[in-house]
């Protein structure tokens, strides 16, 4: 089963300095029928403006994925973490047992983001953050797991979750291929771009809901950037 939510339908939220996107029930965008798909609880498509962003603010039991696709974001958390976050890197935040932090633009220009929220397979523990680069050319052709639960992915960032979130780019003609084991929720969304998967067109920020299909052929119909969520 393959449901397409074209990026014009999502829920949306425009706070000035925060342009939102909901691909999930999220704060004022509230939708009790769509409130995740699997452990996968939160997609946000945010625009952050020049010199703003969130200040300090609670999480817990919840791991946090910051893929950031134009700009920067700079974090800073009560654990005295601190970091910038480029574009073409990511940040995972396991929340734990309770994490303060903050997230700031501090770029001359608006620094976009996708902020993906996956439930953790138990509560508490002690809360961490990190982040690293993975560049786009290393994701060339095909798909790059970029944060997991799965300790043999010891190349990824590491999530407390029954989950894995990969990144693909594909120049306008190329396909990837990927087999999702059953029983699996699986949400693709083009960072930027315009993808074919098994016959359905998706566009830059749609999304797709997929589940019990035994094989995924995505072919780039223009030069594309993907994020994938695969989980329980």
């Amino acid at each position: 089963m393959i449901e397409l939510r074209p990026f014009n339908r999502l829920g949306a939220a425009d706070h000035g300095w925060l342009k939102a996107k909901h691909h999930f029930s999220f704060g004022s965008h509230y939708d009790p029928g769509n409130m995740g798909f699997g452990a996968l609880r939160v997609w946000n498509d945010d625009e952050i403006a020049p010199n703003t962003g969130f200040p300090a603010h609670p999480h817990a039991n919840m791991e946090i994925i910051t893929y950031v696709r134009e700009g920067a974001i700079t974090h800073q958390d009560s654990l005295g973490n601190k970091g910038r976050t480029e574009a073409g890197d990511v940040q995972v935040m396991s929340a734990g047992s309770g994490i303060r932090h903050s997230e700031y633009n501090l770029e001359p220009r608006p620094t976009k983001i996708f902020q993906i929220w996956i439930e953790p397979t138990t509560d508490g523990g002690a809360p961490t953050w990190g982040a690293k680069p993975f560049p786009k050319s290393d994701r060339s052709g095909k798909f790059v797991t970029i944060a997991s639960g799965e300790a043999s992915d010891k190349d990824a960032l590491p999530i407390r979750a029954n989950a894995r979130v990969l990144a693909a780019t594909l120049k306008a003609g190329e396909s990837a291929h990927y087999t999702p084991h059953k029983a699996r929720h699986l949400y693709l969304v083009p960072a930027a771009g315009k993808i074919e998967v098994n016959g359905i067109n998706v566009n830059a920020r749609d999304g797709l809901a997929i589940s019990d299909e035994p094989q995924l052929k995505i072919t780039a119909l223009e030069d594309s950037e993907l994020v994938l969520v695969d989980a329980a």
